[in-house]
């Protein structure tokens, strides 16, 4: 009897590190980057972006030129923005603009990430860049990687955007977490749950999904479900060899800018 009442009290303790917790797991938040010339971007300037609940939010921008469509990014849930640094610099160079958001708590910014607040994040970035512009939601892309994918199918229910990119999506946090900690009834537990699944066949959109069939992280399994379900017009870019964080060694951006071509006819 001393053993199982053991067994409980170990699994009660651990549960309750991982429910306490589990914030600092879902937002590995980081510190500040260096500034965008060192890492080869000459043609970004530092702007701040302010939330309606009164934050400043660091980001990185870059005018599009030649009538060049805006793509507006949502990193994933680790690293600074200056780690994404050689992915839009691909968009730059193609004279597309962009618009790279720091979440709050990334990238030295204050406050705390939580679905709810990075929801206000996106949309004070997207209101920045239609203020900015001059232009509509049809006029933008969103590009969601990973985490950023949660954020972007959220306001892919919301409005109709030139076109939606997921890069590594997921599900659902309650699905990654039921694969990672299978013993706790995680579903009950979850605050951020940024339910992808439920809302996908709501988005107004184009959708790209793009993902690694060996992704580590998340698994391709998710990405091909999210795809059956979402409606069409949709495409997919499934890669063999690709794991979770090296897609751009395979030039997804060739395909990003391909998929937005037909979108631009």
């Amino acid at each position: 009897m001393k053993y199982l009442i053991s067994a409980i009290l170990i699994y009660l303790f651990f549960g309750l590190i991982l429910f306490l917790l589990q914030r600092k797991i879902l937002f590995n938040t980081s510190g500040i980057p260096k500034k965008p010339k060192e890492y080869g971007l000459n043609n970004v300037e530092e702007i701040m972006i302010n939330t309606k609940d009164g934050l400043n939010l660091l980001s990185w921008y870059s005018r599009p030129l030649n009538n060049n469509p805006i793509l507006v990014y949502f990193h994933g849930n680790s690293f600074d923005i200056g780690e994404r640094a050689y992915r839009i610099k691909r968009y730059i160079d193609r004279g597309w603009g962009v618009l790279l958001l720091s979440w709050r708590g990334y990238s030295g910014n204050l406050g705390n990430p939580t679905e709810k607040n990075l929801y206000l994040d996106a949309e004070a970035a997207i209101d920045w860049v239609k203020n900015k512009l001059n232009c509509d939601y049809k006029d933008i892309i969103i590009y969601g990687e990973s985490l950023g994918s949660g954020v972007a199918v959220e306001f892919g229910t919301r409005y109709k955007f030139k076109s939606i990119i997921l890069e590594a999506p997921f599900t659902s946090i309650i699905d990654i977490a039921k694969k990672r900690y299978f013993i706790y009834p995680v579903k009950q537990l979850i605050f951020d749950s940024f339910d992808n699944y439920s809302k996908i066949d709501k988005v107004k959109s184009p959708i790209l999904i793009i993902s690694g069939k060996k992704d580590e992280i998340v698994p391709h399994s998710h990405s091909k479900k999210l795809y059956f379900k979402a409606n069409y017009p949709k495409e997919y870019l499934f890669i063999d060899e690709a794991i979770h964080n090296n897609l751009y060694d395979f030039n997804i951006d060739k395909d990003v800018i391909n998929f937005n071509l037909k979108k631009w006819k």
